[in-house]
């Protein structure tokens, strides 16, 4: 393989440009199992690990290499050898979100990529509030999110919702679609050679099926949801980047039963509510009880639900809350590295004043 190959999975000149004479050489990683990656290069695939440099300045998982992400290792010996990964290349786009649990760490979903998907079946998995969450990710990635309303033949009221999804998505892409016609195959025309796709939603939303049919073959295990709450199984266990038959190429991610916010932009997905505040009377206004509050107004006039403003003061309390948590925690956690507590790091101030005296 060359780096001509390499444009096959996304090498642009751009990217080229970025490399120097560092004898290190350029590949993108394209799965992940515990500590080892299965990298791309001009040579192969091969697998490699993270230089212990890298190992030592990461503070959370967002600092690690991921499915997506092109990097540049040390290659010691035969492909059958495994690479030393040293740097992570500048990433053009990032969806990530808040590990879950009570933890405060990043957790990469995908590095990389141009085009989200965004899927929710039609039938009990149907959720715009939800949705809302996903698109708030999703546009603060910096890859373009397309809705995809997959499972249609099990839609209750299939233009009704149309109609709610778009009105709620003013100005995204929304498609949908039904595993049992050849409607899936709207989702091609945002599948182009050298661009990067990656399926995201909950379980058993059909993000597999889709996959499956834009290779022609099964590349992954698909189950039937549970009857009672539209609910799948995690069939896909792992992130895995694949080369379709046709170019372009395609990451699959497990199922999310969360997706907790650290970051988003509320801006792109909020739009409307954006637009009503800059008529408010006052500039602080907080849409609430003030005088002349346009987004107040909105919501007496029928053409703004008092749901969406809710929704969208969560989603920004939990961002903000978030964010402030995982600061303190990166924080605390290069102390730790550093002087192994905050105790030792204040002894070690306190001595190095004495001795300045």
């Amino acid at each position: 393989m060359s780096k001509t190959q390499l444009k096959a999975f996304g090498l642009t000149s751009a990217l080229e440009e970025q490399v120097t004479n560092s004898g290190l050489a350029l590949g993108r990683i394209t799965g992940q199992n515990r500590t080892l990656y299965d990298v791309m290069t001009e040579q192969g695939s091969r697998q490699a690990s993270v230089s212990g440099c890298l190992n030592n300045v990461a503070i959370d998982a967002q600092d690690y290499p991921a499915v997506g992400d092109w990097i540049l290792l040390r290659t010691l010996g035969s492909v059958a050898d495994t690479a030393v990964i040293e740097r992570v290349m500048l990433r053009r786009s990032l969806f990530f979100r808040k590990a879950a649990g009570r933890k405060t760490t990043a957790q990469i979903v995908a590095a990389n990529v141009d085009t989200i998907f965004i899927c929710m079946a039609l039938d009990a998995n149907y959720n715009l509030k939800r949705l809302e969450r996903y698109l708030v990710v999703a546009w603060d990635s910096g890859a373009t999110p397309v809705v995809v309303l997959t499972k249609a033949d099990l839609a209750s009221n299939l233009d009704q919702q149309i109609a709610d999804v778009a009105e709620m998505a003013a100005g995204d892409n929304v498609v949908f679609c039904s595993a049992t016609d050849e409607s899936w195959r709207k989702i091609t025309d945002y599948v182009q050679p050298g661009k990067t796709v990656a399926f995201i939603g909950s379980s058993g939303v059909g993000k597999t099926t889709l996959i499956n049919q834009l290779m022609g073959r099964n590349v992954g295990a698909t189950q039937a949801v549970r009857g009672s709450d539209a609910h799948g199984r995690h069939t896909t266990t792992g992130r895995e980047l694949l080369v379709l038959p046709e170019g372009g190429l395609v990451i699959d991610t497990p199922g999310m039963r969360e997706l907790s916010l650290l970051n988003g932009n509320f801006d792109a997905t909020f739009d409307d509510i954006k637009q009503l505040a800059q008529q408010c009377r006052f500039n602080d206004c907080t849409h609430t009880q003030e005088p002349g509050c346009a987004v107040q107004a909105a919501i007496q006039a029928g053409s703004l639900s008092e749901d969406r403003l809710d929704n969208y003061r969560a989603l920004l309390n939990e961002a903000t809350t978030n964010q402030n948590l995982r600061g303190k925690a990166r924080e605390n956690a290069k102390v730790e590295r550093m002087f192994g507590s905050k105790k030792q790091m204040k002894a070690i101030i306190k001595a190095r004043r004495k001795n300045r005296r």
